[in-house]
């Protein structure tokens, strides 16, 4: 026997008596049918309802077509009260209605198709098929939605079928037969929906626009209603009183400041790597006038750095390795981090003697016949490693 669904008719029931119908456990929970149930299974984008059936924690709410499911943490018998967590029922009234009247602002005023709904437990979103809504649009959208809810129109529940509601200027229509549920807002919206929805515009609170993103050929709009605008505009406000606190500015002011501060920060950087690369360079000079060549003139330069920046050991690394005749095997032993170069006139090949050594010694890398770099599986290896590479590399070719 169908489940009676009583929040098609009134989804302001808060508490309701039922019994049981069918009730099966399954690892560990139990699977319990009503005769009668408010309790909103999850469907059309929308998160199902929690809540108590007796002593049971709802945990779960599933349509499996005429039958609603109650998933609860405990067996119930016979006949049983079921109360509704309120909040979060409200919350997504709040999002539901609120996402049908933006939907329809969107799609009359802008052209904006509606594709799919999807509500969050902090961000509600829907998928929009157009021509990219601008900030104008969104501003405009967001003040027309704005404007009905403080009009308080009704929202009324209306069943027909589709024909009925083709007449009626349907918003989207739905490939359904026989008597269908809509949700009609008054000189704005009607739309076949089987969800839960406040009764008026002006319980929806307030719609907010936030963020609005490319999605394959569509746009995805993110939007809050009710008591989750107002908790966002705390926090928007906290995040920007403490940012002016941190640039020791007026709240007005934070925008400029941050902007002056990047520019600073990226001036700095820019400054920064460029005394780095100067450094390196003075001391690839150094290091490579302090290391003896071979017979055949070639300097091989050995390094295991300790307490020093990675960003610099990547500077000065290739700088080692950008003299003639000249080889930088060098190492940080913090991370593990390993480089193999040559400069012009060595001849030899970096990466096949970076794998060689890892081979030994553990790790992963590779580059390349100029410049190889890796990681040590064990940055304890590092001194081992750079031994390693040196006597390989000295070592002559079997004849």
């Amino acid at each position: 026997m169908p489940t009676r669904r009583i929040y098609y008719d009134d989804a302001f029931v808060q508490e309701f008596s039922t019994s049981v119908a069918a009730a099966t456990e399954n690892a560990g929970t139990w699977r319990v049918v009503l005769d009668q149930t408010a309790f909103y299974p999850t469907s059309g984008g929308q998160p199902n309802d929690l809540g108590m059936l007796g002593e049971a924690r709802v945990l779960d709410v599933v349509d499996t077509g005429d039958e609603i499911v109650h998933v609860l943490d405990r067996m119930v018998q016979g006949n049983v009260a079921g109360k509704i967590d309120w909040a979060r029922r409200f919350d997504h009234m709040q999002q539901h209605t609120g996402q049908h009247l933006l939907s329809a602002v969107l799609t009359r005023e802008f052209g904006l198709e509606t594709v799919s709904f999807h509500l969050g437990e902090e961000i509600c979103t829907i998928d929009l098929r157009g021509a990219e809504p601008g900030a104008e649009t969104l501003d405009k959208a967001e003040r027309a939605a704005n404007e009905i809810i403080f009009e308080d129109r009704p929202v009324n529940v209306k069943y027909g079928t589709i024909e009925e509601f083709r007449a009626l200027g349907v918003r989207k229509e739905v490939e359904r037969e026989g008597v269908l549920r809509a949700i009609g807002i008054e000189g704005v919206e009607l739309q076949p929906c089987g969800g839960t929805h406040v009764a008026r515009t002006g319980q929806i609170g307030m719609i907010q626009l936030r963020r609005c993103t490319k999605i394959r050929q569509d746009w995805r709009l993110e939007f809050l209603c009710g008591e989750r605008v107002a908790k966002a505009a705390r926090a928007d406000y906290e995040t920007r009183r403490a940012m002016a606190e941190k640039l020791k500015c007026g709240a007005e002011e934070v925008a400029s400041m941050l902007d002056k501060a990047l520019a600073e920060r990226d001036a700095s950087f820019k400054l920064s790597k460029a005394r780095g690369e100067r450094l390196a360079e003075l001391e690839a000079e150094k290091i490579v006038r302090e290391t003896p060549a071979d017979a055949n003139g070639v300097r091989v330069a050995t390094r295991v750095f300790e307490g020093v920046e990675a960003s610099y050991v990547l500077m000065l690394a290739p700088a080692i390795a950008a003299h003639e005749k000249t080889v930088a095997l060098i190492t940080r032993r913090e991370c593990g981090h390993i480089f193999f170069g040559q400069g012009p006139g060595v001849g030899k090949d970096m990466n096949a003697l970076l794998r060689k050594v890892l081979g030994e010694v553990g790790g992963k890398g590779g580059g390349t016949k100029d410049f190889a770099r890796g990681a040590l599986a064990d940055p304890a290896a590092a001194l081992k490693a750079i031994e390693l590479g040196k006597r390989l590399l000295c070592e002559r070719p079997e004849t």
